[in-house]
């Protein structure tokens, strides 16, 4: 990792042409929330009678946050992070082109969600994420056992 995580996010990135139309299709289908892994943790969340906002930007010190989960009156952000896109340890599988690129790439996203963190936490908010493959009711136990655990009279909501 890079000693000042700050650094790896101000490089100047030149993103590669894709190896074909099929890979550019499939980058196109990405989508930024909405994901089905969110939608199924959502359904399940909702389903326990408890309330939130989603992808709502969050002000946190210099950063601006857009956790996929938001319980505001809490101070809780959750973050549903896909195995490719956020390097999971246990599913991550490097791409075969472009390899250089997406070594960075992910880096930086891992680098990103560090200081996203570490910015929210100091904003007085607690964070949770959970990875996309992770079993929902085992997620949905874990973010609302937060959820109850949290005062928002005293978190200032």
């Amino acid at each position: 990792m890079v000693s000042d995580p700050s650094a790896a996010l101000a490089v100047l990135v030149v993103v590669p042409r894709p190896s074909s139309a099929r890979v550019r299709a499939v980058m196109q289908g990405n989508r930024r929330r909405d994901t089905s892994p969110e939608l199924r943790l959502r359904s399940a969340l909702h389903a326990r009678g408890l309330r939130f906002r989603i992808d709502l930007p969050v002000k946190a010190n210099d950063r601006v946050a857009r956790p996929d989960i938001v319980f505001s009156r809490r101070r809780l952000a959750v973050f549903v992070d896909g195995c490719f896109w956020h390097g999971c340890s246990d599913h991550f599988v490097a791409s075969k082109s472009n390899v250089t690129y997406w070594e960075a790439k992910i880096e930086r996203n891992r680098v990103r969600d560090q200081l996203t963190n570490e910015a929210l936490v100091a904003a007085g908010w607690s964070v949770i994420r959970v990875w996309a493959h992770q079993d929902v009711c085992v997620s949905a136990d874990r973010i609302e056992l937060a959820y109850q655990r949290s005062d928002p009279a005293s978190k200032g909501g």
